[in-house]
């Protein structure tokens, strides 16, 4: 769609798509204060059925029913199911066309990732096309530096743009957000789990009891995780 819109914004929507494996509280606090800080009008996590770089190390409906019991506690946030209901791998391309079809093309919509998507964005499916659907929200994380040279940092520097923007136009920006994170991740907890180690305070307390009710992530002895498929 067009980036040169002049009319009046009808609904501001911000998405979060990952593996959620498993969603845990460093996830939802990045949601919550991407709702709160940049004024979404809706915001919903989007399980992903198949990513396309890395192996899922649990079943997609089990990774979305994680979620589900998540986001009961969180009443501001919602599930987006949509990738788990196409049986191909999870492109966000495909995702961010789809809702621009459904949202119209007067809704601003915002795709939400981490640092460490901005610097491997080159490596994405049609990733120079994101911006003619959606807007880009990154989040900066301690450790990462935006890149300096090269397409990437070229295509960024051609589209950065404040917060206001996300109000002002339906897509075509990059916004980069800094937020206070918890430095919790997917696979310290998966490390921890299969270890016998605790997870408490890490992850929602349903999310917790749903994996050991289920026994998700325990591996035998001397088995690694491989989180790396072919490309």
């Amino acid at each position: 769609m067009s980036q040169s819109f002049q009319g009046v914004i009808r609904g501001v929507y911000g998405y979060f798509g990952g593996t959620f494996d498993p969603i845990h509280n460093g996830h939802l606090r990045m949601a919550i204060e991407l709702q709160e800080t940049l004024g979404f009008d809706q915001f919903a996590l989007v399980p992903c059925h198949q990513p396309p770089h890395r192996q899922a190390h649990s079943d997609d409906r089990v990774r979305a029913q994680m979620v589900s019991l998540a986001l009961e506690q969180c009443p501001g946030l919602q599930l987006d199911p949509r990738e788990l209901e196409r049986d191909s791998l999870s492109y966000s391309i495909d995702t961010l066309q789809q809702l621009r079809d459904e949202l119209g093309d007067a809704a601003s919509i915002s795709w939400c990732v981490g640092m460490d998507s901005l610097v491997n964005i080159g490596s994405w499916h049609r990733w120079r096309e994101l911006l003619d659907y959606a807007h880009l929200v990154v989040v900066a994380r301690p450790g990462w530096q935006l890149p300096q040279s090269g397409e990437v940092a070229d295509w960024l520097q051609q589209h950065r743009a404040d917060t206001d923007v996300l109000h002002r136009r339906p897509c075509g920006a990059v916004v980069i957000q800094p937020l206070s994170l918890l430095q919790i991740s997917a696979t310290d907890i998966r490390q921890r789990v299969a270890s016998g180690n605790s997870v408490q305070f890490l992850l929602p307390e349903p999310v917790r009891q749903f994996i050991e009710q289920n026994g998700l992530y325990r591996r035998a002895p001397g088995e690694s995780e491989n989180p790396c498929l072919p490309k």
